[in-house]
């Protein structure tokens, strides 16, 4: 039992939520599981697409513009009804998609990442399987985490930058960062092209109202715009200032709050399903699961479906199940043990939605939105092994990778972080 007075835990307390990013690995799975899921479905629908969002559509484009200027909402595609600009928005979210699961510029991919998200959703409303309302929100929570900390290309970057530092300077300047010991940054020219690209179309889009209805979205674009900048600036030329670090504290605040937000985002989902499903009356006497199985819809195996459908125990012991873990996982998360087996019978038991109902995405999402809890020795685990599997890999093509320590080296977790901050 720690003997610390309160006011000295008061203090660590602060000092820890304000000196480092808290769940690094976690807040990384989430950025690769979101952006991969919303990637794998704009693939999928790639054929479709004209149907579903774009011309084609039985959603005109005329009716979503009314739906869209009574709520207020934001939707890139409303900018122009041409087939042309329908596909430039598409390609970028597959693009922003991509590049933001393997962290390259992972603050503005995150940026255009949420604008997608919300402009293809807002613009056909009635499209999705519960898995979009949580890609939608987590779209745009990402954009205020430092989830490019570790396991990204922007990670990588910083990490060689350093180890190139190190070499030229010495052993003193192996443990600082880029910006963080008084020589100047490079200049990152994807970067700075990006952000005067992006805005220059966000002053066109204020001049022309083309930013919805609502006030907190056009604030949070300058902020984030304004804010990268001055970031650049201070951690250019002013590396070791006061300002630099007030930086760093409000990036770490914003992230910290975001995943305490995410946490309790999964926790009410799962809390609202299974209270509800109390409720219900076919799921208090045992039956509710054989209802979907022997749906047309929702059979994409009917063999297997019918096959669980004709076990009673089994409907029974799964229809209970759910209840079950999904009422009980938020009062869990006080204890590692019971969390970490609940955590992994939600994602067994959406791995088999994916199977059985045929709703690959939405269970992607939600898997996704659970990696929030898992164990970080898990994850650093994972890491190692993916890492050991991709060096075994290229050395039997002939190619050996850069070393690495399961991401250790990527970020540093000291608060001069240049990683992936709130503005830079």
């Amino acid at each position: 039992m720690s003997t610390a007075p309160p006011g000295r835990k008061f203090a660590s307390g602060v000092q820890r939520i304000t000196s480092s990013a808290l769940g690094r690995y976690q807040s990384a799975v989430v950025r690769i599981g979101f952006s991969a899921t919303y990637l794998l479905f704009l693939l999928r629908e790639l054929p479709h697409r004209h149907e579903m969002y774009g011309p084609d559509a039985p959603w005109r484009w005329d009716m979503a513009k009314q739906l869209i200027s009574g709520n207020e909402s934001f939707s890139v595609l409303m900018w122009s009804d041409s087939t042309a600009w329908f596909e430039i928005v598409y390609a970028v979210v597959l693009l922003s998609a991509a590049l933001l699961m393997v962290g390259w510029h992972t603050r503005a991919m995150s940026v255009l990442f949420m604008v997608g998200v919300l402009s293809l959703q807002n613009r056909s409303v009635f499209l999705g399987d519960g898995g979009d309302n949580v890609v939608h929100l987590m779209a745009i929570y990402l954009v205020l985490t430092r989830c490019g900390q570790v396991w990204s290309l922007d990670a990588r970057r910083a990490a060689r930058v350093r180890r190139t530092e190190s070499g030229a300077d010495g052993e003193s300047k192996s443990e600082q960062e880029p910006g963080a010991g008084g020589a100047r940054p490079a200049l990152n020219v994807a970067g700075t092209i990006l952000w005067l690209v992006l805005g220059l179309v966000l002053v066109v889009a204020t001049a022309t109202d083309g930013l919805g209805g609502t006030w907190w979205l056009p604030t949070l674009f300058w902020v984030l715009w304004i804010g990268h900048g001055v970031w650049w600036a201070v951690n250019r030329y002013a590396p070791q200032s006061e300002p630099r670090t007030l930086l760093d504290v409000l990036a770490n605040l914003a992230h910290n709050a975001i995943l305490v937000v995410i946490m309790a985002e999964v926790c009410l989902i799962y809390a609202t399903a299974g209270w509800y499903k109390v409720q219900g009356s076919r799921w208090q006497d045992g039956t509710a699961l054989y209802y979907p199985l022997n749906l047309d819809s929702f059979t994409p195996w009917p063999a297997l479906s019918h096959l669980l459908a004709s076990n009673g125990v089994m409907v029974m012991v799964l229809t209970y199940g759910t209840v079950i873990v999904q009422v009980a996982f938020p009062f869990t998360l006080f204890n590692r043990r019971v969390k970490n087996v609940l955590l992994v019978a939600m994602m067994c038991e959406h791995a088999g939605i994916a199977l059985l109902l045929g709703l690959p995405f939405f269970s992607m999402a939600m898997i996704a939105a659970d990696s929030v809890f898992l164990p970080t020795v898990f994850l650093v685990w994972l890491g190692g092994r993916v890492t050991l599997g991709r060096q075994l890999l290229f050395s039997r093509t002939g190619r050996v990778p850069e070393q690495q320590r399961g991401g250790e080296e990527e970020v540093p977790q000291h608060s001069g972080s240049s990683g992936h901050t709130l503005v830079g």
